[in-house]
């Protein structure tokens, strides 16, 4: 409370941070200017950050609510985890490709399997770790039995695409159904 009431009897002028800077980089610019005598603050993340008053632990603690030490080691620990998932997941692909092309077989036409079971790998081992073969699938049992084009985008609506995995989800549609051109051409 001390220190709120201290930075309020102050003339504090805002300055701003360089774009995209680090909060590292938002304390030297502050630092700078303590050097100079001059009294200034800059808004980081909706955080204000003093010349006189903040360090790099306490600039920080105010971001993030950690202290950089704290913060870097949550960090580390999840990059860890992710290349882990990651390594994981590499070595699930041969398993879950006869997996995927063995559920893609029982939905899509039999002309679509060659290429259906040559893409299947493809989709595993990018970005979305092939969340979009169950997408696809899903939305070409739909339109295989009938159903109609409201009801099929209706699935992709409620699939929680993002605009890029939206877009190949359609043209996985495109490719392995033949009203899947249709289907695209309704949803856009």
């Amino acid at each position: 409370m001390k220190q709120k009431q201290k930075v309020m009897k102050k003339n504090y002028r805002k300055i701003e941070f360089d774009a995209g800077c680090s909060i590292e980089k938002a304390v030297k610019q502050l630092t700078r200017h303590k050097e100079r005598g001059e009294l200034v603050y800059g808004e980081f993340n909706s955080k204000k950050l003093y010349s006189d008053i903040d360090d790099v632990d306490s600039a920080y603690t105010k971001v993030t609510g950690k202290t950089k030490e704290d913060f870097d080691a949550a960090i580390e620990k999840e990059n860890r985890r992710y290349e882990e998932d990651e390594k994981r997941h590499k070595e699930s692909i041969p398993k879950l490709t006869e997996e995927w092309i063995e559920k893609g077989n029982a939905i899509l036409d039999e002309k679509y399997h060659k290429t259906w079971a040559k893409c299947v790998p493809i989709r595993l081992g990018d970005l979305y770790h092939g969340m979009e073969l169950g997408a696809t699938l899903e939305i070409v049992k739909e339109l295989n039995n009938g159903g109609d084009m409201d009801a099929a985008k209706k699935i992709i609506e409620n699939q929680g695409h993002s605009g890029m995995s939206f877009g190949l989800v359609c043209s996985m549609v495109r490719s392995f159904c033949d009203r899947g051109k249709e289907f695209v051409d309704f949803v856009k």
